[in-house]
């Protein structure tokens, strides 16, 4: 595989997720691609689509008020206890764990999996408590990570929201980029270089194309 050399330093990639969202997975699967060829820094961050949606649950399809409204907090709930007791280093080999054991393993957001990915990381068991506490401890820091995320992108988007270095070293962040499946090698490569050239471009705002297929929403 033919490589471009990294620039000086460590270019940083600040990347907010939520374990359950299958878009979020596929789009950190091709970041993580990334950072086996440049020299990338990527910085986890918390969102969550049950903060997101919480206030228009009636405005969803049915299908989706359930997974909204109970489902999607256990995941982020033990993810963000675990941000707050264990540091921000735990968060991108719990996300890995989380996520393969929900979206590639086919297991959904159980707190049979949720264990599961606490074990793999060799992180306490003792966590998933926090999957339904009724009066969330780590409500407010929870909230704030998402409102940093959401904040650069709009109201009107969700996971992921990427942020990486503009022109000037400020940060240019996008809802996005939503790909699946992940891309490999080159290709990963391609699109890496492609994200820096259009947040390099002053007043660059938005591309979209039709959607034509997406991840299997069935686990969930």
């Amino acid at each position: 595989m033919s490589e471009t050399a990294p620039p000086a330093g460590r270019t940083p990639v600040d990347f907010w997720f939520d374990p359950l969202c299958p878009w979020a997975w596929m789009t950190s699967r091709w970041v993580e691609e990334v950072a086996k060829f440049r020299d990338i820094e990527i910085r986890w961050h918390i969102m969550s689509l049950g903060v997101l949606n919480e206030d228009k649950l009636d405005q969803l399809p049915e299908e989706y008020r359930e997974m909204l409204a109970v489902k999607a907090w256990k995941p982020v709930r033990v993810v963000t206890a675990a941000w707050q007791k264990h540091g921000a280093d735990v968060l991108g080999p719990l996300y890995t764990a989380l996520g393969t054991r929900i979206h590639n393993n086919g297991e959904g957001p159980t707190l049979e999996a949720i264990a599961g990915a606490l074990a793999d990381v060799g992180l306490p068991a003792d966590l998933i408590d926090y999957a339904e506490q009724e009066n969330f401890e780590f409500d407010a820091e929870l909230r704030a990570s998402h409102k940093e995320g959401i904040e650069k992108v709009g109201q009107e988007v969700g996971t992921p929201v990427i942020a990486v270095p503009g022109p000037d070293g400020n940060e240019i962040a996008f809802f996005g980029p939503v790909v699946t499946p992940a891309p490999k090698g080159e290709e990963a490569l391609r699109l890496w270089d492609g994200t820096l050239a259009v947040a390099s471009v002053p007043g660059f705002y938005e591309i979209k194309r039709t959607r034509t297929k997406g991840p299997d929403f069935s686990n969930l």
